[in-house]
């Protein structure tokens, strides 16, 4: 008796495999730009978020020691702020000891504050530094694309623009410009560094009216 067998295996063509493998292509190139872009939009928002700290951070320390500018218990006699178009001097008796200098010409700590800004041709560029007391500039804020102070008299408008107008500063207007800490290749402005400007107008409550 003869038996016949009917193969009824079946499997994928040379043409199947080849399009399953091209669909399957095409479906992970999609997947890997998705969380390549969903990665880059993370990173931008992640730097954009650190800059606008960075610039805050900064601005409401600088106020809360502008503020303190000129005060001086004792009557000592020193000016809370120093006339300078490059740096920014504060000082104050916060300790109390009727003097802000010590026996051996020192100043004493955080009774004598600077700020200055080191712009890109400096050696540390785009930088806040900071010194208090008679102790060395640090770095306050990184980042930084400007840093600027205006010295206004009593009625918030007009500018000081010599020492000899010293003993009329009433305010100061502080405007600091953040940046990313990197480019965006996307964005074409400003060398693909994106930016945040924050302007405040700060009035010393120890400096007379």
């Amino acid at each position: 008796m003869n038996y016949y067998y009917k193969n009824n295996e079946s499997g994928f063509t040379l043409v199947e495999l080849l399009i399953t493998m091209t669909i399957g292509l095409i479906i992970l190139t999609a997947l890997s730009s998705t969380f390549l872009m969903q990665r880059k939009i993370y990173d931008v928002q992640e730097q954009v978020a650190e800059m606008v700290q960075t610039a805050r951070a900064a601005m409401d320390m600088m106020t809360r020691e502008i503020r303190m500018a000129g005060y001086d218990p004792a009557d000592a006699g020193f000016d809370g702020i120093t006339y300078d178009a490059n740096q920014l001097q504060i000082q104050a008796d916060i300790n109390d000891d009727e003097d802000i200098i010590n026996a051996d010409g020192s100043y004493d700590d955080n009774e004598n504050i600077t700020y200055t800004y080191y712009d890109k041709n400096s050696v540390y560029p785009y930088q806040i530094k900071r010194k208090t007391g008679s102790g060395y500039f640090v770095s306050f804020a990184e980042n930084i694309q400007s840093f600027t102070f205006v010295y206004l008299k009593a009625d918030g408008v007009t500018e000081i623009t010599t020492f000899a107008e010293n003993d009329d500063i009433r305010q100061i207007k502080i405007t600091i410009t953040a940046r990313t800490a990197k480019p965006d290749p996307d964005y074409t402005a400003n060398g693909g560094y994106r930016t945040y400007t924050l302007t405040s107008y700060i009035t010393p409550r120890n400096l007379a009216f």
